[in-house]
């Protein structure tokens, strides 16, 4: 725990320090693929435990509505990012985890939802999260994408998933901060390229997307 042992501007320097270290071209993957998904009409689920469950609410929640202008969020005609967050449907977690186990509550959900061609993000900040592995390996083996949020050395799910951003940080709180925060500007980066603002503005005609007739 970095808080714990330094002094609030160490904290900050050592965030920076740590924002540094970060592969820009991860974050670039993670918007491509979640652009291709609302360009193709495919769906994203969004999963993790704990502070990464929340993590996973908040990301699917942003990817939902804020990835239309506000002034288009009544305009049915609108093409919609389909997201869910697999942390969310308390009851199925509560029935799966008492009477298969918690290392099934993802996976369970995916058998239900899930079809070739859908992006899977996984968030696990040490990487080795029994059912968070379970649901990638399913996804792996029947044709979705996977998109893993890691921070440590990365673990098993850094070896499991197809692409991902990795934090290589021992403190499971700026790993989990870092997460959040650079997945604000991939939520950008999608906002511009579907609404065809900022440097996105002179995209291709692709970019709008109207529900087809």
């Amino acid at each position: 725990m970095l808080g714990a042992t330094l002094q609030a501007p160490a904290y900050i320097e050592r965030l920076q320090h740590e924002l540094a270290k970060i592969d820009p071209r991860q974050m670039q993957q993670m918007a491509d693929w979640l652009f291709d998904a609302w360009r193709e009409e495919r769906f994203v689920y969004i999963f993790g435990n704990g502070g990464s469950g929340t993590s996973a609410t908040h990301m699917s929640e942003d990817l939902g509505k804020s990835s239309l202008r506000e002034c288009d969020l009544q305009d049915e005609s609108r093409k919609r990012l389909k997201v869910m967050s697999l942390t969310d449907n308390l009851g199925w977690i509560l029935a799966v985890g008492n009477d298969c186990g918690y290392e099934q509550i993802f996976v369970q959900q995916l058998m239900n939802y899930g079809s070739a061609g859908d992006l899977v993000i996984a968030i696990s900040g040490s990487g080795n999260s029994p059912n968070v592995l379970k649901a990638v390996d399913w996804a792996n083996r029947h044709g979705l994408r996977t998109f893993g949020l890691t921070g440590f050395g990365g673990g098993k799910l850094k070896q499991m998933q197809q692409a991902g951003l990795h934090v290589p940080l021992d403190d499971m709180g700026m790993v989990e901060s870092i997460h959040l925060a650079l997945f604000h500007w991939v939520l950008n980066d999608v906002f511009a390229r579907i609404n065809r603002e900022g440097r996105h503005a002179e995209q291709g005609p692709e970019a709008r997307g109207q529900r087809p007739g």
